[in-house]
């Protein structure tokens, strides 16, 4: 900034510090950043030129392309002054409610579809991964987006002139069993979800997706994350048709239609976690390895459930991975065989009913010979003190 007629003065002047970034002008508020509900406050900075200005290429190299963003416009916004005059604070609140799921199918439909056309065809189309490894880490896409333009468009139809949407519940009460198509994929997203993290060790996979990664399009999202929006979506259903009712007048005809679609809804979830758990304690019980077929325990082949996994440690250091079944305690190393992880069993599994189990407080911890006053054995006993230390920090 150059001044033309500078005063005079004896005040020393501090030179403006070259500015990076709009950001370091504007001052932090001291209660945090301003939001909005639903709405993104951005401040952008225009150079004005002259249609007579040449445009210099910078010297610098060009900055990252912009993150894509998602429309956060809300039902209200659409409307104008006199519109919104005609309609209460509660069916404003209501429409507003019925607008979000719109647009959060809109989204995933988006979603879906990039997941198909910037991730599985051009692997596909690359040889980068075959097309039984892409059906496997993807499932049935081709089935999935029509499922939910279906249901954007019972949604539009149902809008009436004045851009509401009168009775809601039994548009979705008779689109909801279309979400029985998730069964599957759900079920199979811990084995898909596996092999697509052995094929991110091939370097060619990496790559690929890495650089998708640092495209616009992934607003900063890997393909994982992605390929979990459905899952995420299916348990928002129950809380938005909840906030839908919540914004029905007691008296409005659909009050009765949205309470039954919760309870389809619930119990749909309901399904499609008992067959995604049953998958999950398959999938574990086939990656067990045994030094010696007498740990093979029967019961190993009732397991429906697993209640609890993960890896532990005690004071020297011997690490086990423990798996709290629903018929039986198994203690196991992890272990690599032709590529494959797996878990080999490390010492004799342990019928729950053997096991007795004391509520310990958070924060407390068992030591020593405690450890079997929380834990007993029963009547067949055999249960060490690292058995016993470890089933103790797993619970």
């Amino acid at each position: 900034i150059k001044v033309l007629s500078p005063e005079p003065s004896n005040k020393r002047v501090r030179p403006l510090a070259k500015v990076s970034s709009l950001v370091n002008l504007i001052s932090p508020s001291k209660n945090g950043a301003v939001r909005r509900f639903g709405q993104t406050i951005q401040v952008t900075y225009m150079p004005s030129f002259s249609p007579g200005m040449s445009l210099k290429a910078s010297s610098k190299t060009a900055g990252p392309t912009p993150t894509k963003r998602r429309n956060s416009t809300l039902w209200s916004e659409t409307l104008d002054i006199h519109q919104k005059s005609t309609f209460s604070t509660k069916e404003i609140k209501r429409q507003e409610a019925i607008y979000e799921l719109y647009r959060g199918e809109q989204d995933l439909i988006e979603d879906l579809q990039l997941a198909r056309k910037a991730y599985h065809d051009p692997m596909l189309k690359l040889s980068i991964m075959t097309e039984e490894e892409l059906a496997h880490i993807f499932g049935d896409l081709d089935a999935y987006i029509p499922l939910h333009e279906d249901l954007l468009m019972k949604l539009t139809k149902g809008t009436g002139p004045n851009g509401t949407v009168a009775q809601i519940g039994q548009i979705v009460i008779d689109w909801l069993p279309g979400l029985n198509a998730y069964k599957n994929y759900c079920s199979n997203q811990l084995a898909a979800k596996a092999l697509l993290d052995q094929k991110k060790q091939d370097r060619r996979v990496q790559d690929f997706l890495q650089r998708c990664l640092e495209s616009p399009f992934s607003r900063k999202l890997d393909l994982w994350s992605f390929l979990d929006i459905p899952r995420s979506r299916l348990v928002k259903y129950p809380l938005l048709l909840r906030e839908i009712l919540r914004h029905t007048p007691p008296d409005h005809p659909d009050v009765v239609s949205l309470e039954k679609a919760i309870t389809i809804i619930q119990e749909i979830l309901s399904e499609i976690n008992l067959r995604k758990g049953e998958s999950e304690c398959k999938y574990y019980i086939n990656k067990l390895e045994y030094l010696d077929e007498k740990q093979r325990d029967p019961l190993i082949d009732n397991c429906k459930a697993l209640l609890c996994h993960g890896e532990l440690r005690n004071k020297s250091g011997l690490r086990l991975h423990v798996f709290l079944f629903s018929e039986l305690l198994v203690l196991t190393r992890q272990v690599t065989r032709n590529d494959r992880n797996c878990f080999q069993v490390y010492r004799q599994p342990i019928p729950v009913w053997d096991l007795a189990v004391e509520d310990v407080q958070d924060g407390e911890v068992r030591v020593g010979g405690s450890f079997r006053g929380a834990f007993t054995t029963g009547e067949k006993g055999g249960l060490n003190c690292v058995a016993l230390h470890l089933l103790a920090l797993c619970l």
